[in-house]
């Protein structure tokens, strides 16, 4: 002869339905944390970044410069997420958000390795290319998971990279300006004006 059953209570039933319905919504969700203003800011550092590349005399400088704006891009795009993040109260840690990460990362991971072979080899014309094709990988594996709009812009900055890999070596800087300045300005506004900043 076995214990007796306990009956659950109503509440604990209830409880346990609420946990699996918000957990179920989480697994679901949309990352919605990418940042309108922050894609803006990244698209003006990009496009006085292009206007001082431009002015370089040597490949190196025109590197250092590119460099130094992304990682300036990086932190403002950063910051804006954690804002917008906060604003919402969303956790940057929930399910959407760690997908977007896991789609995202690997491609700028990629990159950061093909920018120090490239620029050790001195095949800095192939540089603006692979930047932008692989952030856009990045941004449409990323995008995956949150807003329609997210992985179009990443497609976009797909096809400018291609164009800029089959395009003479003069014109890579263009291209840069063009796609993390004019597509980030474009798209910042969309998300910001659709999205909630």
């Amino acid at each position: 002869m076995g214990l007796p059953h306990r009956p659950v209570a109503l509440h604990e039933h209830a409880i346990e339905e609420i946990r699996y319905i918000r957990d179920t919504m989480e697994r679901a969700g949309a990352f919605t944390a990418v940042p309108g203003w922050g894609g803006l800011g990244a698209g003006l550092i990009a496009v006085a970044a292009g206007a001082l590349a431009a002015m370089q005399t040597t490949g190196d400088r025109w590197l250092m410069v590119w460099l130094a704006a992304a990682a300036l891009a990086v932190a403002v795009g950063l910051l804006a997420t954690l804002r917008k993040a906060k604003a919402a109260g969303v956790s940057l840690l929930n399910a959407p958000g760690r997908r977007f990460l896991m789609g995202f990362t690997p491609p700028l991971a990629a990159g950061v390795v093909l920018t120090v072979v490239l620029g050790r080899d001195q095949h800095l014309h192939a540089l603006p290319g692979v930047w932008l094709l692989l952030y856009g990988t990045g941004v449409v594996a990323g995008g995956a998971s949150s807003v329609r709009v997210v992985p179009v812009m990443g497609l976009c900055f797909m096809i400018a990279g291609v164009a800029a890999l089959f395009s003479p070596a003069g014109w890579g800087n263009w291209f840069l300006v063009a796609g993390f300045g004019g597509l980030q300005i474009l798209f910042g506004l969309i998300i910001a004006r659709r999205y909630g900043g």
